[in-house]
């Protein structure tokens, strides 16, 4: 092991070896990026901050603090499994909930400059390792974006390879479908997929009991830089319906983030999941979207819940100012609600952002909290190749990946909100969840 203390050595170490991929064996230029080890600071003003694309495969060294955990694999692929899997720990104090995390004024598209998190750093370099090992199914260039003219801003992303080259969905018939170990799920994956786990810190104030251990895994079939899988206890062949733990990391996952577009989101079985084994999508992306501030009208006299309105795809709305007994009581609310879903048979999305406190439509300036909105939406089982993209999490949140590059020159915002409303329920069943989802928290004040 090389002595980092140097402060040369501290910079971008390029080692060149041969590593295994498939058959044979390639040379790769593997750049050992220091993991983004940085001071515990809750102020967004004491990170440090990068002016190249957060999670790009670009080489690019990043301060490094002595004492920190590496995220990085050893240079030896035989060494991988052996390494074991390291613990992301994070407390209280790690949560921004500042609103200084903001997307800047003058140019959204620009917050590849704003400062970066631990967690961010440890992602983003972890991440970025992973790609230069060649660890993905492809190598995820800068995705060709466009603004959908309109009043919506889709935000459209053509995003060829992943439409191509993505694993096959299995075989779903039901939202209710068992885990089944011979189907592909996360225990096959390859050690070196497995980034880090998360760990809160023990006995901290106010933590929440972490039931089981979270492993961030990268997806190999990225949508955007950064993307990873958040996967609840691999070894308990959980099958893919929402729990309260793991919706409880995703939430603390985005306010580790100093990032305004780190995003967390679900698919259940039927809604465009393609692996029955449970985990939750973490990716970045540098623009706003029209979730983040859409206006809302509450559906309860103290507005737990609210629908989202002024958009393609209308959602139920559930908000909260950050951590502490407000969290928890929304983890336990958005939850119910999918149990409720997920026992009826009824397939959801369930998208999770930095936003505006639900009532008037607002500005992309205000993310004062975390708007979590869960969509009841039609079963889709099977491959869909029709449409320019299909219809989950991040389509319905207004984040368009697009498959060919006709589609993505020839898209209209029209055109869009077609595709995505052909997916949502016929208004009478619409109504009858709606009424279902009041009902569920009318008794949580019994």
């Amino acid at each position: 092991m090389m002595d980092t203390q140097d402060p040369v050595l501290s910079h971008t170490l390029c080692l060149v070896f041969a590593v295994s991929i498939g058959s044979g064996y390639h040379w790769v230029k593997v750049f050992l990026l220091h993991s983004a080890n940085l001071l515990r600071s809750s102020e967004a003003h004491d990170l440090p901050s990068l002016s190249n694309s957060t999670c790009s495969v670009t080489s690019m060294a990043i301060p490094h603090h002595s004492q920190e955990t590496s995220y990085l694999l050893p240079p030896n692929p035989e060494d991988w499994e052996k390494q074991g899997i390291p613990d992301f720990v994070y407390g209280q104090k790690d949560l921004f909930v500042s609103k200084k995390i903001q997307w800047p004024r003058n140019s959204p598209s620009a917050a590849d400059t704003l400062p970066l998190s631990r967690f961010d750093s440890a992602l983003c370099s972890a991440w970025r390792q992973r790609a230069e090992l060649g660890l993905f199914r492809y190598r995820l260039e800068d995705l060709q974006t466009r603004i959908l003219p309109g009043s919506v801003g889709f935000v459209a992303q053509l995003n060829i390879e992943r439409g191509i080259q993505r694993r096959r969905p299995q075989n779903i018939r039901s939202v209710r479908q068992e885990f089944d170990p011979e189907q592909f799920n996360f225990n096959k994956i390859r050690p070196g997929e497995v980034l880090f786990r998360m760990q809160r810190e023990p006995n901290g104030p106010a933590a929440p009991k972490q039931e089981d251990e979270v492993l961030v895994v990268i997806n190999v079939s990225p949508l955007e830089r950064g993307h990873v899988l958040l996967v609840p206890a691999p070894a308990h062949g959980l099958p893919q319906r929402l729990l309260p733990g793991v919706l409880r990391v995703g939430l603390e996952a985005v306010l580790l983030s100093g990032q305004p577009g780190f995003r967390v989101g679900f698919n259940s079985l039927g809604g465009l999941a393609s692996v029955n084994h449970l985990h939750l999508h973490g990716y970045y992306l540098a623009h706003p979207l029209p979730v983040e501030g859409a206006p809302s009208t509450p559906l309860d006299p103290k507005g737990c819940v609210h629908l989202l309105q002024g958009l393609p795809a209308p959602g139920f709305l559930f908000y909260t100012s950050g951590p502490g007994p407000d969290l928890e009581a929304l983890i336990s609310r958005v939850c119910r609600a999918t149990d409720y879903l997920s026992d009826c048979e009824i397939a959801h999305n369930l998208f999770v952002t930095r936003g505006a406190p639900p009532g008037q439509a607002s500005s992309t300036s205000d993310l004062s909290g975390i708007r979590v909105i869960l969509w009841a939406r039609k079963s889709s089982f099977g491959i869909k190749e029709s449409g320019a993209f299909n219809v989950a999490l991040c389509e319905l949140a207004g984040h368009l990946p697009v498959k060919t590059s006709q589609d993505f020159s020839s898209l209209t915002e029209a055109a869009a909100v077609a595709l995505i409303q052909d997916c949502l329920l016929p208004q009478t069943q619409a109504d009858e969840v709606q009424a279902a989802l009041v009902a569920l928290m009318a008794q949580e004040e019994l």
